[in-house]
C-alpha cells in the first residue's frame, strides 16, 4: 500500500470530500438523463440518487412523478435474458415516493408500489421465490414461484424490513423496522414481527389494539 506523507494524505481526503457531492449530483438519474430514456416511464422531479447498486430490465420499470429512489439501491424486472426488452411494467413506483439507501426491489411478475410510500434503508421487495419441495436437488436450482405483491398508497415500511412474494399491503400501513410481510395486511394498520401481524389498527374513530 503507498504510503502518503500527512499533509499529502490530508490534502488528498479534502479533494474526495469535496469532489463527492459533485459526482453524487452528477451521476443521479434524472428524468432528462440519457440513462432514463430506457425506462418504461420516468416520471418528472424523478431521481435514481448515486451511485446505484443494479439497475436492471429499465423497460419493464415504471417510475412516477416526484419519487426519489436513495444510493446504493437495486432494482431488477424480469431475466436476464429479457434485460432489453420494454413492456408492461414488472415493477410500478407511484408518485412522490421516497424510498431509502440501499433498497432492494426485485420483480418478475408484479410489483406494484403506490403513491406517497416512504420506506427506511435496506428495505428488500420481492415476488418470486425457489421452490424447496425436491429434497434432491439444491433449493436455488429448483423452478421458481411467482406472486404478485402491492403496497397501498400512504404506507410506511421501517428499516430491514422485507416483503414476500403474494404480500398484499393495505393503504397507510406501517411495516415496522425488521418485519417480514408475506400476506395481506388490511389499510390502516400497524404490523411488526416475523411473520408480521397486526398489533394496532384504526377502526374509522381511532387507533385500537387486536382482540387478544
Amino acid at each position: 500500500m503507498k504510503y502518503w506523507p500527512r499533509g499529502a494524505d490530508r490534502i488528498l481526503g479534502d479533494v474526495v470530500h469535496a469532489a463527492w457531492p459533485r459526482l453524487q449530483a452528477y451521476g443521479a438519474i434524472g428524468p432528462m438523463h440519457r440513462r432514463a430514456r430506457a425506462f418504461n416511464r420516468f416520471g418528472a422531479g424523478s431521481m435514481l440518487a448515486f451511485p446505484t447498486t443494479v439497475v436492471f430490465g429499465e423497460g419493464r420499470i415504471a417510475i412516477g412523478t416526484q419519487t426519489t429512489v436513495g444510493p446504493y439501491a437495486s432494482l431488477s424486472a424480469g431475466m436476464p435474458m429479457h434485460a432489453d426488452e420494454r413492456g408492461e411494467p414488472i415493477i410500478s413506483i407511484g408518485d412522490r415516493c421516497m424510498l431509502g439507501k440501499g433498497i432492494g426491489i426485485v420483480g418478475h411478475d408484479r410489483i406494484e408500489i403506490g403513491d406517497d410510500i416512504w420506506t427506511g434503508h435496506y428495505v428488500y421487495i420481492t415476488d418470486q421465490n425457489h421452490g424447496y419441495e425436491d429434497i434432491a436437488l439444491p433449493i436455488g436450482t429448483q423452478m421458481w414461484r411467482n406472486d404478485p405483491v402491492s403496497i397501498g398508497s400512504g404506507s410506511w415500511l421501517g428499516h430491514g424490513s422485507i416483503v414476500l412474494p403474494g404480500a398484499q399491503i393495505g393503504k397507510h400501513v406501517v411495516v415496522a423496522a425488521g418485519a417480514i410481510v408475506t400476506g395481506t395486511i388490511p389499510d390502516n394498520a400497524v404490523v411488526v414481527g416475523a411473520p408480521a401481524r397486526v398489533v394496532r389498527f384504526h377502526d374509522g374513530e381511532a387507533w385500537v389494539r387486536p382482540p387478544a
